[in-house]
Formats: structure tokens, C-alpha cells, sequence
């Protein structure tokens, strides 16, 4: 089997690694344990290379994964731009990593999580 089941079903499993990724995308930086951040380093990734493709299609593609989430408010006088994190992922986080092949995310370990003492890892964006 090629993916960790997490301990949770199919659907269950999507939606969070779903969660997960477009948390990531938006705020760049999560704290979440080892396992799930391998998973969700394999899905940020491909989201990235469909945000490098930048076309119709990787942008269809990409909007069948990432949640519709907002991202940024910005206000520029009197109009007030929302972005989505769809939009952050095409616009601001898949032309910086324009020139690299892979490799857009990076894992660090922290200290076990009181309680049940999981590994945890800081996931981020390099």
C-alpha cells in the first residue's frame, strides 16, 4: 500500500490530509505530527506543480483538492480584496519555486506532544 491509513477511513483520511494541505498553503508554516506531515508533503507538492503549470486545467485540477478557504484580506482604499487559497497558491506561492525542481517543503522535528507523546514536526514551506 502506498500511503499511510492514519487511522482513520477513506473519507475521514481525505478530508483532513484535504485540511491539512490547504492550511498549509495559506499560512505557510503548521505544527502537526510525523506522520501526517509526510502525507501532507506528498500532496503539497503535486498542488505546487499544478500552481507551477499555472493553466486551465492544473487550476481545475487544483480546485477539485484545495478547500475554498480565504487566504488574504486586503484592503485598498475603498475596495477590499479577498483572496482564496486557490488564488495564494497560483499567485503568490507557485512562482517562487519557479526555478526549483521538487523539494518545496521542509520538516523539523520538535519536542513529543504532552499527553501521548507523538513526534511532532514543524512543517513549512522552504
Amino acid at each position: 500500500m502506498g500511503y499511510r491509513k492514519l487511522g482513520r477511513n477513506s473519507s475521514q483520511r481525505k478530508a483532513m490530509l484535504r485540511d491539512l494541505t490547504t492550511d498549509l498553503i495559506i499560512n505557510e508554516r503548521i505544527v502537526t505530527t510525523e506522520t501526517r506531515a509526510k502525507e501532507i508533503r506528498r500532496t503539497t507538492e503535486k498542488m505546487i506543480t499544478l500552481g507551477k503549470r499555472g493553466d486551465l486545467h492544473a487550476r481545475r485540477q487544483a480546485a477539485t483538492y484545495v478547500r475554498n478557504e480565504v487566504a488574504n484580506i486586503v484592503e485598498d482604499g475603498d475596495s477590499v480584496v479577498v483572496q482564496s487559497a486557490l488564488q495564494k497558491l497560483f499567485s503568490d506561492v507557485a512562482p517562487r519555486y519557479a526555478e526549483r525542481n521538487g523539494g518545496y517543503t521542509r520538516i523539523m522535528k520538535t519536542a513529543p506532544r504532552r499527553g501521548d507523546a507523538a513526534p511532532m514536526v514543524i512543517i513549512e514551506l522552504v
